[in-house]
């Protein structure tokens, strides 16, 4: 997509000037990095950072048949859900694949926020509209809201003089929607992506400038940077969080992801019957931790192969992992292979380089 065609966030003009490379993602145009990657990524390990993801998708649902739809489309359990909890799930589609994962946020016992990944904005919009017969209010909020994620384990001591929210006392998957840098009704939630702990913040685009400057000065003491998108992806690699459009999509079921822990056979949802048959069946694939045991930096599209060579997999996602110093991968394998400290072999360019299975997360902090 051309430049010019490209969603600008709030905050664009802003990231231009701290020297960000700007490059498109989702349709929008974001800070892929700032000064260096590694770089950028030790700073959220082991102090803080603060990432611009005003491009992620936000809905609410509103009414009595509110909690109705999100558990007819999505695989988790919302039931369980109490004001100020926010639980993971997916949404499945009718041939076994997953729409979009996302993150419901309960407000109230007739209201909910969805969370859900930019580059599929209009594609959920149109997914659980289509399921909505019972006249839940449904608004798209998208556009005009930033989310700022400021993560790392200095980020509550970053952040605490901006709020009256105990930050330090706040559980992961926790919301709570109080006064943050002088503004109300401010969504601050602990739901980070990264694995180094941290919070987000949901504001109004017409303070997204005044909250991110408010941000930065209440973190200066604590060496705080702005950190851009591809430090975010190996952050979220080395947890084994999985990327929408990598390592899940339209033809990957949540099973064979290892999103069983996200998929609730306690109550109907789209394709459920289908999903239990494969639970009950087992699956062909899952996805796993691969860590290079010879030197090599595994890709996305790589195959993955057995000790005579045959295709068994394909890699999702791999990068060399920052604080680890060796490569890592997220990749689909063929079931048998799929148990920990199988030894397979990655094709990286005309090599065949040994891997073995793990356990997620590779950097254990």
């Amino acid at each position: 997509m051309q430049a010019e065609n490209l969603k600008k966030i709030a905050l664009n003009d802003i990231h231009e000037s701290l020297g960000a490379k700007m490059v498109g993602f989702a349709g929008y145009n974001m800070p892929v990095r700032y000064t260096s990657d590694i770089e950028e990524h030790k700073t959220v390990r082991t102090g803080v950072g603060v990432f611009d993801v005003s491009h992620m998708g936000e809905f609410m649902l509103r009414g009595p048949k509110a909690l109705d739809l999100i558990q007819r489309v999505t695989s988790n359990d919302a039931s369980k859900l109490v004001d100020g909890k926010a639980q993971y799930s997916c949404l499945p589609n009718h041939e076994g694949g997953i729409v979009d994962d996302l993150i419901v946020y309960r407000i109230s016992e007739e209201e909910y926020m969805l969370v859900v990944n930019a580059s599929n904005i209009e594609k959920d919009w149109n997914w659980i509209s289509q399921f909505n017969t019972e006249g839940v209010e449904m608004e798209d909020i998208s556009d005009n809201l930033s989310l700022f994620a400021v993560q790392g384990p200095k980020a509550f001591e970053a952040l605490q003089s901006l709020t009256d929210v105990n930050l330090a006392e706040m559980g992961f998957y926790t919301f709570e929607i109080g006064t943050f840098a002088g503004l109300d009704n401010i969504v601050i939630s602990a739901t980070g992506y990264t694995g180094a702990g941290g919070f987000e913040l949901y504001v109004p685009n017409d303070k997204a400038v005044e909250v991110w400057n408010k941000i930065f000065e209440a973190g200066k003491d604590w060496d705080i940077k702005p950190i851009g998108l591809a430090a975010r992806d190996t952050l979220r690699l080395e947890m084994g969080y999985c990327l929408y459009g990598n390592d899940i999509d339209d033809t990957t079921s949540p099973l064979e992801a290892g999103l069983g822990w996200i998929t609730k056979f306690t109550k109907d949802f789209t394709n459920s019957e289908a999903i239990k048959a494969q639970k009950e069946a087992g699956v062909e694939k899952k996805l796993v931790g691969l860590e290079m045991i010879e030197k090599g930096i595994p890709r996305q599209g790589y195959e993955i192969l057995d000790a005579d060579e045959n295709v068994i997999g394909k890699v999702t996602s791999g990068t060399m992992s920052p604080m680890l110093g060796y490569g890592i991968a997220m990749a689909y394998v063929q079931t048998p292979f799929a148990k920990l400290d199988t030894e397979v072999y990655i094709a990286v360019r005309k090599r065949r380089l040994k891997a073995k299975v793990v356990k997620f997360p590779f950097y254990k902090g």
